[in-house]
């Protein structure tokens, strides 16, 4: 790996480190609770920052974890574009976000505990920034780290 490839991967560590940083402010200082489909995409959030973390310090693997960032950050564009689609009323709202069904055979504990959990809607956005929504953001920025991940990738194998 050369500097520039470094400190590509460095500025994009600290990237990551900022927006799971910001969310986790969002959540728990501000009051603003994530759904299932932000955490899923902070998840894939971590899993980057400590591949980078492996190619910057262990140095070994990294063609192939160029790769899995690469398709993590493909995967984490299309979870983020479909959460946004979710928000827009392009998608029905899967499984994932919705609350149970309260039908007629479910006991009284189980809605207590349905209740409990405190399921919130994918459709719902509670905090923006300059007029966007965090799913459209995670969107462009997933999507971004895809092509720069495949490009360090291509220039990696060219160098080898």
């Amino acid at each position: 790996m050369n500097k520039k490839t470094n400190k590509v991967l460095i500025i994009i560590f600290f990237l990551l480190l900022v927006f799971l940083i910001s969310a986790y402010i969002i959540e728990h200082t501000l009051g603003h609770q994530a759904c299932k489909l932000c955490i899923y995409q902070r998840f894939l959030y971590f899993i980057s920052v400590f591949l980078i973390l492996n190619i910057l310090l262990l140095k070994k693997y990294t063609g192939p974890t160029l790769l899995v960032l690469s398709f993590i950050s493909l995967i984490g564009s299309i979870v983020a574009f479909y959460h946004f689609g979710i928000e827009q009323g392009f998608f029905n709202e899967s499984f994932v976000c919705e609350t149970q069904n309260l039908d007629q055979e479910t006991s009284k504990e189980e809605i207590l505990n349905q209740l409990k959990e405190n399921t919130i809607s994918c459709k719902e956005v509670t905090f923006r920034v300059f007029g966007l929504s965090l799913a459209s953001i995670n969107t462009i920025f997933s999507f971004v780290l895809f092509f720069i991940f495949i490009r360090i990738y291509k220039n990696y194998e060219i160098n080898r």
